[in-house]
């Protein structure tokens, strides 16, 4: 169980044993949920998530369920549907900060073997949701196929990519989808073309209320002396410029007139610090967590440059990476 601190912060807790699904004392929304599932899924109570994301902050998910399938992914949703339990999609946790207080309900992560496999068909490559974006760049390498190498450098997952519009060197995800595969709230699936799926700067508006299960992504016959190159000197550019401590990668969306980084560079800001996160000396759009940062210290570090960037340039910025729990 959660403990008290997290009903503290949660208005719409009324005392300190009340749980998501609204189950009584002696029942347990839980074990409900694990009758509705095959044994071949992963239920988690109280998983810590910090080692599940980048930052390596957070607190726990109340339960964390690793469907096998798309029917048990399936009755997962249906079941927080019908019982009003909230729900949150997990990729890689390379863009996300969990607060200290974890996340309640029910947090989906479709890191089975079953959502991370990636077929390669010709020119295309039908990739699973929970496979890694290096492994796609790799295996499109090995096919001797281009156009995928600036994946290779991005932390996260295809499901990850697809809701933030991940880019990397001047590419987009969605600039090599083909089509997709997404799962509503009700548990039914269906397949759209990149035409039919509207996408924004780090954004896919769709994906905020249904769950990418896989995309075809579309590539081209390529020599593999000009691949390599290319993937090395992506890998390159990026780690000559970005922290190797762990981070949740860019902190905030560049405003139109000057990169983010940038304006935290130029008000002096490159190793500010709140308890254990500070602004990285290499890129100043990332904080990085020195080892024993909270959640809680990395917030205190975002407002401050936020407010600094507000108060001497009159640039209000935005937040890229999200930030959930209590």
């Amino acid at each position: 169980m959660l403990n008290w601190k997290i009903c503290e912060l949660n208005t719409e807790c009324s005392n300190t044993n009340k749980r998501a699904g609204g189950s009584q004392p002696g029942s347990d929304w839980r074990d409900d949920l694990a009758r509705r599932v095959s044994a071949m899924t992963s239920l988690r109570r109280d998983e810590p998530l910090a080692g599940r994301t980048t930052m390596r902050v957070g607190g726990p998910a109340e339960l964390l369920a690793e469907p096998a399938s798309e029917a048990d992914l399936a009755a997962i949703l249906r079941f927080c549907a019908e019982r009003g339990i909230p729900k949150f999609f997990l990729g890689r946790g390379s863009n996300l900060l969990v607060r200290d207080g974890g996340i309640r309900g029910v947090v989906v992560s479709l890191i089975h073997p079953e959502f991370a496999r990636i077929v390669v068909e010709g020119a295309r490559l039908r990739c699973g949701a929970g496979a890694r974006l290096k492994n796609v760049a790799h295996e499109a390498r090995r096919q001797n196929l281009t156009g995928l190498e600036f994946m290779e450098g991005i932390p996260g997952s295809v499901g990850g990519a697809l809701r933030m519009n991940a880019g990397a060197m001047g590419s987009w995800t969605f600039d090599v989808v083909e089509s997709i595969r997404v799962m509503s709230d009700e548990g039914v699936a269906r397949d759209l073309t990149a035409a039919e799926v509207p996408v924004e700067y780090r954004s896919c508006p769709l994906l905020k209320a249904q769950i990418a299960l896989s995309a075809v992504f579309i590539a081209t016959g390529g020599e593999r002396t000009g691949i390599d190159a290319r993937m090395k000197s992506f890998s390159l550019k990026r780690w000559s410029s970005q922290p190797a401590a762990p981070s949740a990668g860019c902190v905030f969306k560049n405003p139109e007139a000057v990169p983010a980084g940038k304006l935290i560079d130029e008000l002096g800001l490159k190793g500010a610090c709140v308890g254990g996160a500070r602004v990285s000396l290499e890129h100043g759009n990332f904080i990085v967590n020195e080892g024993n940062a909270t959640a809680r210290d990395v917030l205190e570090l975002i407002e401050l440059l936020r407010a600094r960037v507000r108060a001497e340039r009159g640039i209000e910025l935005e937040t890229e990476v999200e930030i959930v729990g209590e």
